[in-house]
């Protein structure tokens, strides 16, 4: 899932890196759905109660103290200390949910933004990042 506001600078991190995994994967595996949550990610939980997953990955932008563009994969337990930025439901609140009435693991790859400003592109270091979380999760995706 792919989290984040386009409009926004690096937070738009989350829905790149979705984008962009769409392009990569020419045949989806119906065991894979990928969502492009946007800054609502909550309005998404009919679609995953539907889908069934074990896991749920959530991407987004995340204030984690770290240089920007650096990446951190964190479990459900270890997102409550990181810091949202365009969504108003906290990303532990939605995880708790998540795996409490889903039964699933939820993860967070989350990727230090450096500005997220109104009406500006990804910068740089999370730009890179993006690439960097992409090959990541192909990897991922063909493991399990």
């Amino acid at each position: 899932m792919g989290i984040g506001s386009e409009l926004n600078g690096d937070d738009a991190v989350g829905v790149r890196v979705l984008q962009r995994l769409k392009s990569q994967l020419n045949d989806i595996p119906s065991r894979i759905l990928l969502i492009e949550a946007c800054s609502m990610p909550e309005n998404f939980t009919g679609a995953i109660r539907k889908f069934k997953p074990d896991e749920v990955i959530l991407v987004d932008a995340a204030g984690m103290s770290l240089d920007p563009g650096e990446i951190r994969w964190l479990h459900s337990s270890e997102i409550n200390g990181v810091s949202a930025l365009s969504h108003t439901l906290p990303l532990s609140v939605l995880a708790t949910y998540l795996e409490s009435e889903m039964g699933c693991k939820v993860t967070l790859l989350g990727i230090q933004p450096y500005k997220n400003e109104f009406d500006t592109p990804l910068s740089l270091p999370v730009e890179n990042a993006v690439d960097k979380a992409v090959d990541f999760l192909l990897q991922y995706i063909w493991r399990v």
